[in-house]
């Protein structure tokens, strides 16, 4: 959190274009994350994966946010946050160009290489941009600020399923070298969009905001100060709920398009990626809509609200009930808007110096994106698409008891 003089005022602003530009980040691997909503359908059809196999896609991605958040957390502390979110940019931009060639010899395991390694450039700019956005300013608007940045994220969703729709699923005639055409075209875009974001960062100086310690501020809680890190049972908790919160995203995400196809007759890849796009839509609104209710209604009752409709939404999909599941499915989606930025600002509340590394140990919670959409896809090859929708029941009712319960454990 930043340094206060006695009056509260912060010492150095305006922090508006930091904002912006890391607003920009938010924006961009909102876009990243769900492209991997339709790689999953595209490659099974393309290249011929289960669904199981498919949810590997979020194994590379999201595993590579576990192996990663702590080394970045490191050079976040010891290089600072713009070092930190320049390296991801770098790396962002290199797995996307390695899909080129991937794309050439068209091997599944090619493409989860080069996953991973945009998965390790986003966790760098994760690990630094989401802390970043909480001590940018005063700290009781830290949820605030987070779930503003992250509404910007939710307008990067929109544009993964819109490229799939237009671009992937209108390009599979003839094989997979003419269906992975689509996908060589895109991510070529996407890297040179990163690379020009990284000119950017280059010449522009981040301000280095550093967190309040124990004696910086005199209304700062001294008691928590005293705890370590893992002693704050709140943040403990927070990363359980995150855990299971981001498994259930990218599970919901991920296999959205083969619910859509698999249990509604006459649905086809392309009219189930619209159906995301608007789900996608309806997230960002939340996004939006969530952070001015925000405003009057405390984050945690209204995460533990958010959480109970997804949890309900979750029962009617795998009720199997035509297009009721299907709305259910998309407005999961609203749901889901609030429960990331609220979540990490709820566990990282009151962490002073510690914030930094609380934060990579936040991103490294994003793993439960790798372990439940593979759980997921063997559900959906053993038993039906719509049972596999149970495990994000039951993740968005821990998410529920974080809101109500975990997060008071101070």
């Amino acid at each position: 959190m930043p340094t206060y003089h006695k009056t509260g005022t912060p010492r150095s602003r305006p922090y508006l274009l930091p904002l912006i530009m890391v607003i920009s980040l938010f924006f961009m691997w909102g876009s990243a994350i769900s492209m991997l909503d339709v790689l999953n359908k595209h490659f099974q059809d393309v290249l011929n994966v289960s669904k199981a196999q498919s949810g590997l896609i979020q194994l590379a991605v999201y595993g590579a946010y576990f192996l990663t958040a702590l080394p970045a957390g490191y050079v976040m502390r010891r290089y600072g946050y713009h070092r930190g979110i320049l390296i991801g940019l770098i790396l962002y931009a290199a797995g996307a160009f390695l899909f080129y060639p991937a794309a050439q010899v068209a091997q599944f395991s090619f493409f989860l290489s080069a996953l991973f390694i945009i998965g390790c450039g986003l966790a760098i700019i994760e690990t630094a941009a989401n802390p970043y956005i909480t001590v940018l300013g005063k700290p009781e608007g830290a949820v605030f600020r987070l779930n503003l940045a992250q509404s910007f994220n939710g307008l990067g969703v929109v544009l993964g399923p819109l490229i799939g729709g237009l671009v992937l699923f209108g390009d599979q005639a003839g094989g997979p070298q003419n269906g992975l055409a689509g996908v060589q075209h895109a991510y070529l875009i996407i890297g040179a969009a990163v690379i020009l974001l990284f000119i950017v960062f280059s010449f522009v100086k981040l301000p280095e905001v550093t967190e309040m310690g124990e004696n910086q501020a005199e209304n700062y809680d001294q008691a928590l100060t005293q705890k370590t890190l893992f002693q704050h049972k709140h943040f403990v908790y927070g990363l359980i709920a995150q855990f299971f919160y981001i498994g259930a995203q990218a599970g919901v995400w991920g296999f959205f398009i083969n619910y859509v196809v698999d249990e509604l007759p006459g649905m086809t890849n392309q009219s189930a990626a619209f159906y995301l796009t608007a789900a996608m839509v309806l997230y960002t609104i939340g996004r939006f809509s969530g952070t001015a209710l925000l405003r009057y209604v405390q984050p945690p009752k209204l995460l533990a609200w958010f959480a109970a409709i997804a949890a309900i939404a979750m029962i009617v999909v795998m009720l199997n009930l035509g297009e009721m599941s299907l709305y259910a499915l998309i407005i999961s989606c609203f749901c889901m808007s609030i429960m990331f930025p609220t979540i990490f600002a709820l566990g990282l509340k009151g962490l002073g110096k510690e914030t930094k590394r609380a934060g990579s140990f936040m991103i490294m919670s994003i793993v439960g994106g790798a372990v439940l959409p593979p759980l997921m896809g063997l559900l959906a090859d053993h038993m039906s698409t719509a049972w596999c929708f149970a495990l994000p029941c039951l993740s968005f009712c821990i998410v529920m008891w974080y809101g109500r319960k975990g997060h008071k454990a101070l």
